[in-house]
């Protein structure tokens, strides 16, 4: 659910903000007093194209800001993977900035996402119906999926067909590259396979390549390094040639002061008994050192011709040895798939078979739930129709046969008394069509409908049925509504007005004495009169308490 919008320098909107409550949610406004930019705002935190000419004249940059609540975890999700989080109120803070210049900027949860990763959030929580999307309807892919909405099982059925056709696509596709593509396979293959041996030949180990360099930079300084390890050695401990080692040297100057009367030169011996025993320690690693040198004469000669046979892998696979094991395992893996045997060959084709027939029993168990899908769907929208003032007309679905595809092998087509939509309805025709769609199809986990003057070209009778069917929509909905009718109108729970005065536009919530004013300004224009105002309240009292009613219907 929106729970606010707020809208700087958008087309005449200077600053205006709006809180949105749940239910139905009508603005009005005169022509021209900026209507249309709420929406347009709606349409940019949807992930929408961004138009610089939108941006108030004067400003640097137009900013949409809206506040958006939800418990679906899809939408939690969606918001935690690009870095954002909820406000200390829990809501999802949704911004998008448009420049003078053309630049534009997305925000979700606080963190900066592409605009369409606005649209992968908007869909799962608002929709915008407007004139673009009407003539959407008229899309073929727009058709089939109101057919699939209309049955909420579809949704498992379709998606287990749209696995199974992938799975049959991918093995046909392997199937057939394999056999066009013999010759070029069998060529790479066999460069593969020589790859292979080669490295297995030389079989190294990870990071091995690293560990040589070292080693054999050791072996070749190896002699110094034993030379100078050995003559601290016998600095420390001394030789049979020479007595006078360092350690018992310390050792007698540590005893001829440790029994000093004089506490500072008994001081002095702790301290030589100390450095005495950090020489043992020295001396015993330096031992080890020594015992640990290479002794093998010939091994920093095996070593090099090692480090050559490595560097031979390196100049063809990889930069590293680990890189060359990488390419190694990819390459194995490869060969794998352009085995083009006969045995394989044959094996790869039974299982395309298989996977076909899976597939299109899949396809047909979709398409004949959705021949039910189809005519239930007729009925109920004809129903809804009739109710809008169009009593002579019949909408059906007509299923035709399609190639396969991601979405099965159906097309569908939507008829107004036998013709396609398209030339069948007049604009008002095909807005009443979406609205009873969407009335038919609306779910009940409090999505947010916005719609943009779907009332045009409607009047009179027809006029109330609409605000009648958005009042019933907005019962599980939230429902927000562009309208010029006072008919519409009336039967909202909240009243949003724009009002504009020489230069920009603001958004205000009208109050019920108001909101009876500005019906009666809707009704051509009655405000300034007695009987407009009376004919006002009385439209307004009557479209409450049919709300009223209705809402009190769905709680019980």
């Amino acid at each position: 659910m929106l729970v606010d919008i707020s809208i700087n320098d958008l087309g005449v909107i200077r600053h205006s903000s709006a809180e949105l409550s749940e239910g139905l949610t009508v603005l009005t406004g005169e022509t021209g007093a900026g209507k249309t930019m709420v929406v347009t705002g709606l349409r940019l935190l949807a992930g929408g194209r961004a138009d610089a000419s939108r941006v108030r004249d004067g400003a640097k940059k137009a900013v949409v800001e809206g506040h958006f609540s939800s418990t679906k975890e899809s939408i939690s999700q969606l918001v935690e993977s690009v870095g954002g989080e909820p406000d200390e109120n829990g809501e999802f803070i949704v911004s998008r900035t448009v420049s003078a210049a053309g630049r534009s900027r997305a925000y979700l949860g606080g963190r900066a996402v592409p605009a369409a990763t606005l649209g992968d959030f908007a869909r799962e929580i608002i929709t915008v119906h407007g004139q673009n999307d009407q003539l959407r309807l008229l899309s073929p892919e727009e058709q089939l999926g109101a057919v699939d909405r209309a049955d909420p099982r579809l949704a498992g059925i379709r998606e287990d067909y749209a696995e199974a056709f992938q799975k049959w696509r991918s093995l046909a596709r392997d199937y057939r590259r394999r056999t066009e593509s013999r010759r070029e396979l069998a060529q790479e293959a066999d460069r593969l396979q020589y790859a292979l041996e080669e490295i297995d030949g030389v079989a190294p180990e990870p990071g091995e390549d690293a560990k040589l360099v070292q080693l054999v930079q050791r072996l070749q300084d190896v002699d110094g390094l034993r030379e100078s390890a050995h003559t601290a050695l016998a600095a420390i401990d001394g030789t049979e040639e020479l007595d006078e080692a360092a350690s018992s040297l310390l050792g007698r100057a540590g005893s001829a002061l440790g029994g000093s009367p004089d506490n500072r030169l008994s001081d002095l011996g702790d301290r030589i008994f100390e450095i005495t025993s950090q020489l043992g320690d020295i001396s015993a690693e330096l031992g080890g050192y020594l015992a640990g040198l290479p002794a093998d004469p010939t091994l920093l000669e095996k070593s090099l011709q090692r480090q050559q046979a490595l560097r031979a892998l390196t100049r063809k696979y990889a930069s590293d040895i680990d890189g060359v094991l990488a390419w190694r395992d990819e390459a194995e893996s490869k060969l794998q798939s352009m085995d083009t045997s006969a045995e394989v060959l044959e094996e790869l084709k039974v299982q395309v078979k298989e996977a076909e027939e899976e597939m299109m029993r899949k396809a047909a168990e979709l398409t004949k739930g959705r021949r039910k899908a189809a005519q239930v769907l007729g009925k109920l929208v004809t129903e809804e129709l009739h109710g809008l003032a169009m009593p002579n007309s019949t909408l059906t679905v007509k299923l035709s046969t399609a190639k396969y595809s991601k979405t099965g092998a159906d097309s569908a087509e939507l008829q107004l008394n036998g013709k396609q939509l398209a030339t069948a309805a007049s604009g008002g025709e095909l807005s009443r069509v979406m609205l009873a769609l969407e009335v038919v199809l609306a779910s009940e986990d409090g999505a947010t409908l916005v719609f943009d003057e779907v009332d045009a070209g409607v009047g009179g009778r027809a006029a109330v049925e609409i605000g009648r069917r958005l009042a019933r929509l907005a019962a599980h909905n939230q429902v927000i509504v562009v309208t010029h009718l006072p008919q519409v109108a009336a039967y909202a729970d909240a009243h949003l007005h724009v009002s504009k005065d020489k230069f920009t536009s603001g958004v205000a919530e009208l109050s019920a004495q108001e909101r009876v004013e500005e019906l009666a300004r809707m009704l051509a224009g009655l405000d300034d009169t007695d009987t407009g105002r009376a004919h006002a309240q009385e439209l307004f009292d009557r479209a409450q308490k049919e709300a009223s009613a209705r809402l009190t219907q769905v709680a019980d």
